[in-house]
C-alpha cells in the first residue's frame, strides 16, 4: 500500500525511491591524534575506527579488506555503512566484499559493497557517496549497471545521509521501494 513499483527495466527514477528515514544519528567525528574532522553528521550509528596518519594523509583500517585505506568523505560513509550492516543487520563481515572488482560492457568496474549468502551466491549491492555528494539519476544507473552483472536481490545506495533501498523481483521483472534496509536472516537464502 503505497510503495512505489516499477515494472520493466532496471533504469531507476529517483523520485520513485523511498527515503529510508533515520536510522541513528552519529555525532561529528574529532580526533585529536589526526587532523580529521568530518563537520557532516551521518545518519548512521557512532562506531570506533582504527585510524592513523602518515605522511599528511589519514587512513582508516577496513576491517573486511584487513587493511589501511585512504580516508576521503566516501570511505567513511563506507566503513559507517558497513559497521552498521554488520554489527546491526547481522551480515556477516566474512561474507562481505568492499570494492569488489566486475566487468560490465567491458569496462573494469568496482562495487563499494557487496554482502553474499552462505553460498557464495551475491544478494546485495551498495553504492555509497561522500556526504555532499547529492544522490542522483546517475548514482541509480550506476548500481543499476552493476546488478547487470551480479543480478542481486537488493540494491541499497548511501551517502551516509540519505538511505534508499530496493528489492528485485525478477518473476515480474520489477523492483519494490523499501522502507527499510533487510537484516541478513530476512534475505532469500539458498539451501
Amino acid at each position: 500500500m503505497g510503495i512505489p513499483v516499477y515494472r520493466g527495466s532496471q533504469s531507476f527514477t529517483i523520485s520513485a525511491f523511498v527515503f529510508i528515514e533515520d536510522i541513528v544519528r552519529c555525532s561529528c567525528y574529532l580526533c585529536p591524534c589526526v587532523k580529521i574532522h568530518f563537520v557532516e553528521q551521518l545518519n548512521l550509528p557512532t562506531y570506533s575506527f582504527n585510524i592513523k596518519s602518515k605522511e599528511g594523509r589519514d587512513y582508516i583500517f577496513d576491517p573486511v579488506r584487513k587493511k589501511y585505506v585512504v580516508l576521503t568523505p566516501e570511505e567513511w560513509v563506507r566503513q559507517h555503512f558497513v559497521s552498521y550492516m554488520i554489527r546491526e543487520k547481522n551480515y556477516p563481515a566474512s561474507l562481505t566484499r568492499v570494492e569488489m572488482y566486475l566487468e560490465v560492457n567491458r569496462m573494469g568496474k568496482r562495487c563499494d559493497v557487496v554482502f553474499f549468502d552462505r553460498n557464495g551466491i551475491p544478494r546485495m549491492i551498495v553504492e555509497c557517496k561522500a556526504p555532499e555528494v547529492r544522490i542522483s539519476q546517475k548514482t541509480f544507473d550506476q548500481v543499476a549497471a552493476y546488478n547487470l552483472k551480479l543480478k542481486v536481490d537488493y540494491l541499497v545506495v548511501t551517502n551516509g545521509l540519505k538511505h534508499y533501498a530496493c528489492a528485485m523481483d525478477y518473476r515480474t521483472n520489477s523492483y519494490i521501494f523499501l522502507k527499510e534496509i533487510p537484516d541478513y536472516h530476512s534475505l532469500k537464502l539458498t539451501d
